[in-house]
């Protein structure tokens, strides 16, 4: 599958820059560089990770369709078993998505596609690295009717980038199409932190699943985008840890060792007795700046080419990927890990860190972060080329 979203890269890239520039023309710029750089990496991340567990992408499923298997395979061919196979995708995703939302756990795995304080389409390619890796049995009653794993991939395919436009302030609302499918107005519902809109509108395509089970709001305020508690960083190891350090922390915090485990799998709003309870989003959280970095030109394009030559390498990776060992495989992904994260920090040399330890020190620092991440990622490139 990864093979087929680096296809994508270019048809991708494209509309993101049509976004930018209507946006622009507009009057109403949606983007800003660092934080689209991060979904961006993000989205790098994901498929490194991808690649590295094929177990959960496709193994489980695999092995669970001739085993378990109600129906013959020779029963789905046809252009309707595909629309079926897109159809009862959706509704296993929809589940998977809300347990997302409403379990602590499923949570921590997911809040990385919440976090961008933004709502572009880069936010769309800003996806979670251990989703696929806890969501594979959602999908198993796919299995069970005994839909071939090609049929299984391909709508899983088409669900993932069926998502790719609602991801947008510039569209508005599409009347009575907003009552069927997932559209960007509900999906901007999705995003934000307004406590009416908090967990709803979970429908990747169909957003009939929102309606019959009850988690379906109409766009109807201006959406706050992100987090309750933003992430304020663009470091791409921080914020995939952030919510699993925050449930560590609040087990550590809890006496009895069945709250402790509690905390994993209820709300991730829930406090055990004796901590304090969840604050929802006030009126301050709602007024509150977005995250920004104040860049000077020398760090813009210390992020951008070694953005840039990190998603070189990742491509020149992945596509040989499948022909490699384990080893080599996660070794490459930690150069890659490397790659996104100095460009996190190359995006995260704010004032704040200049004024602290100083122009030369803080350069200094952000050169030999620079030319060691760019020096590993060529590395990967000449050697995977």
């Amino acid at each position: 599958m990864h093979r087929v979203l680096l296809i994508a890269v270019p048809l991708f890239a494209l509309f993101m820059g049509l976004e930018w520039l209507w946006g622009r023309w507009r009057g109403r710029d949606t983007h800003d560089l660092a934080d689209s750089l991060s979904s961006l990496s993000q989205g790098l991340m994901s498929l490194a990770v991808a690649a590295v567990t094929p177990l959960f992408q496709t193994g489980i499923y695999a092995w669970a369709q001739p085993h378990l298997g109600l129906l013959p395979t020779s029963l789905w061919t046809g252009w309707w078993a595909w629309a079926v196979a897109i159809v009862f995708y959706d509704f296993c995703d929809y589940w998977l998505h809300r347990v997302s939302h409403e379990s602590a756990i499923f949570w921590a795995a997911h809040a990385v596609h919440h976090q961008s304080e933004r709502f572009n389409l880069t936010t769309a390619l800003r996806q979670e690295s251990f989703y696929a890796v806890m969501g594979a049995p959602f999908f198993l009653p796919m299995a069970l009717l005994g839909m071939p794993v090609d049929l299984y991939l391909g709508a899983g395919l088409f669900v993932l980038l069926y998502q790719f436009w609602i991801h947008t302030e510039l569209i508005g609302k599409l009347g009575w199409l907003d009552r069927l499918i997932s559209t960007p107005s509900n999906h901007r519902v999705h995003h934000a932190v307004n406590p009416g809109y908090l967990d709803k509108n979970y429908g990747a395509v169909l957003v009939i699943w929102d309606r019959m089970f009850g988690s379906f709001v109409e766009e109807t305020e201006p959406c706050v985008y992100g987090t309750v508690k933003p992430l304020h960083s663009w470091s791409p190891l921080r914020a995939i840890g952030q919510f699993y350090g925050e449930l560590l922390e609040r087990a550590r915090a809890t006496p009895r060792w069945r709250d402790r485990v509690r905390v994993m799998f209820k709300s991730p709003g829930w406090n055990p007795p004796g901590i304090a309870p969840f604050a929802p989003p006030d009126e301050a959280r709602l007024r509150q700046p977005r995250f920004a970095s104040r860049l000077e030109a020398l760090d813009v394009g210390r992020a951008i080419s070694l953005f840039l030559v990190t998603a070189a390498a990742t491509a020149v990776w992945l596509d040989a990927a499948d022909d490699l060992g384990e080893g080599r495989n996660l070794l490459a992904a930690a150069v890659v890990a490397i790659g996104l994260s100095a460009t996190g920090a190359m995006l995260a040399r704010g004032e704040q860190e200049r004024h602290r330890d100083g122009e030369r020190s803080t350069q200094r620092r952000a050169w030999g972060i620079y030319l060691g991440a760019m020096t590993l990622c060529v590395g990967l490139i000449a050697v995977m080329a």
